[in-house]
């Protein structure tokens, strides 16, 4: 499969992952700030995996992946209507920290006192 349309064929798969995870009833799911942060297909589309990030944390995240593989033959199946591929991926759910490492370095660059601002400030008062 072309580079172009493989990529166009996961950006729809993820597309269409994020509209399935919000009608799942499962709990572990539903009860959490669930992201999916990077789909890769495999070129011959056998395996997708999808890399999930939870806002509370990456035990949160895991914890939501139990859910996700619990539900992943409807996953599956809502995927192979919704896109009409030939040959409907099999599913890997992975869980990553990057919502919770990307909010932690956000934090320590808002908490740190930078006095670029009121230097340029001093300068043209000064000119």
């Amino acid at each position: 499969m072309s580079g172009h349309k493989l990529g166009r064929t996961t950006e729809d798969i993820k597309r269409e992952l994020t509209a399935i995870f919000r009608e799942l009833k499962d709990p572990r799911v539903n009860s959490c700030f669930l992201s999916i942060v990077r789909v890769e297909v495999t070129s011959d589309l056998s395996y997708c995996t999808v890399y999930v990030s939870a806002l509370e944390g990456l035990d949160q995240a895991k914890n939501a992946v139990k859910g996700l593989k619990s539900a992943s033959g409807f996953i599956r199946r809502e995927l192979g209507l919704r896109l009409r591929l030939r040959h409907v991926p099999e599913l890997i759910f992975t869980p990553t920290d990057s919502i919770e490492y990307s909010a932690e370095i956000s934090r320590i660059l808002n908490s740190l006192d930078i006095r670029h601002d009121e230097e340029e400030d001093d300068e043209t008062d000064n000119a």
